[in-house]
């Protein structure tokens, strides 16, 4: 059977770029001053295995850059030092907060209400369709904190599957209209409808990843015409240039305009009225969706989990912890209701079967096929000398997402699951084969 899989360079990576200096939810540019607690370490990455900047003392005052995520801040210190602080409070306090404009948003169906945005955080209850909501603000592209119609505050799934975003809710103080003005330098750039196709307004680099610390690929000029693939945070836009090469761009109006987004073919209403009481999110069940759809929805399953713990031997039976076979099952499971073998070798025999051919260069996967690795040897390519791709022990899987980079789960040190970057390191060495599983 032909397959067409997308292999566009989406990375849905939480980590936000340091040149934006307002809070991803802000609603004001006004800073936010972080006050440090007690002793906590600054560190490069947004990661306990990140290099240390240095250690930021009880008492002294940073000033809040971005909310990165559920447990990591980016902050700039009184040198102009900027890393990233743990936002647990017995470390900081957060003082002058701009507060995030609420909004109410429909539940649209049965989803998990919790403590913490992470799959991880303890269940407050479920919410259940029909119920509504005020959104208090956005810590990462796939989480909303809310406000239920109790009182009860927490945060559930941003995915639309779940929840719609109405308008912005009336405050104690009237405003004068009820369309609420545009905080252009202060909220996420609207995310772009699929290919729409952008204009270049200005000289921009092109980068490998959405961040300054990517690599560049080279510089886009304005003028140039793009297409916008993808936003995996309020900050970038994947993009796919006139020559076919994929990266990341600034979303920022001062550097790209998106253009009107191209006709769909989904069919449009007829002038015959239809019995449709209310717009329901289901997919049109007269169509399978294409390979690269699947390849989509496998991938948005999976970045889900971003921070999931590790742990060896997990239970297949909940997705609170994951080891690496267990994460790539429960993304093919969330998104395709295709339940994989439950460790590694079997789900790299069971791809070795069912796929069109796998390949042992991993610069020749393709987004969304599976990889495996054999055990760790050290981190030279010499420690791997005689590797037979497939006379090896398969110990590790995770997905390929495009670009050079994994999303996997290895370890609890390195924060749960991940996407890490394959070229020039261990990663590469023990790859032994990959291919599909669709």
């Amino acid at each position: 059977m032909s397959r067409k899989r997308w292999a566009a360079g989406l990375v849905l990576a939480t980590m936000l770029t340091a040149t934006v200096p307002e809070m991803a939810w802000a609603a004001s540019a006004e800073a936010a001053t972080v006050e440090v607690v007690s002793t906590v370490s600054l560190r490069e990455t947004p990661s306990t295995s990140g290099d240390l900047v240095r250690y930021l003392k009880a008492g002294e005052s940073v000033t809040l850059l971005q909310t990165v995520n559920g447990y990591w801040l980016q902050v700039r210190d009184a040198s102009g030092k900027t890393g990233y602080v743990s936002s647990n409070e017995k470390y900081v306090k957060t003082a002058n907060a701009p507060a995030a404009p609420a909004k109410t948003a429909t539940i649209r169906a049965t989803v998990t209400f919790r403590t913490q945005p992470s799959a991880s955080g303890d269940k407050i209850r479920m919410l259940r369709s029909g119920e509504t909501v005020v959104v208090t603000g956005q810590p990462n592209s796939y989480w909303y904190a809310i406000r239920d119609a109790g009182g009860v505050s927490g945060y559930v799934s941003s995915s639309d599957e779940y929840i719609s975003v109405n308008g912005t809710t009336p405050i104690s103080t009237p405003t004068p209209t009820a369309t609420p003005a545009p905080t252009p330098t202060a909220s996420p750039a609207p995310a772009p409808s699929p290919s729409q196709t952008a204009a270049i307004v200005a000289t921009v680099t092109f980068r490998n990843q959405p961040s300054t610390s990517g690599d560049k690929i080279r510089m886009l000029k304005a003028g140039e015409t793009v297409i916008v693939t993808g936003q995996p945070n309020g900050y970038w836009y994947a993009v796919r240039d006139a020559g076919g090469v994929s990266g990341y761009v600034s979303a920022s109006d001062a550097y790209i305009r998106l253009n009107a987004a191209a006709p769909t073919p989904t069919p449009t209403p007829t002038p015959t009225p239809t019995p449709t009481p209310t717009p329901t999110p289901t997919p049109t069940p007269t169509s399978a969706p294409s390979d690269s759809a699947k390849v989509e929805a496998v991938i948005a399953a999976g970045m889900k989990y971003l921070g999931t713990p590790y742990e060896y031997g997990s239970d297949r039976g909940n997705t609170l912890t994951f080891d690496c076979s267990d994460f790539v099952r429960q993304a093919f499971k969330d998104a395709l209701k295709l339940v994989l073998p439950a460790d590694s070798r079997k789900q790299a025999a069971y791809v070795l079967d069912n796929a069109n051919g796998v390949t042992t260069d991993w610069h020749k996967l393709k987004r969304g096929d599976i990889m495996f690795f054999m055990s760790y040897k050290g981190s030279k390519p010499s420690n791997y000398d005689g590797k037979q791709p497939f006379g090896e022990t398969v110990t590790h899987t995770g997905i390929y997402l495009g670009d050079g980079q994994v999303l996997q789960t290895y370890s609890k040190e390195s924060g749960g699951v991940r996407i890490d970057s394959i070229a020039g390191k261990h990663w590469e060495y023990r790859f032994l084969f990959g291919g599909s599983a669709l």
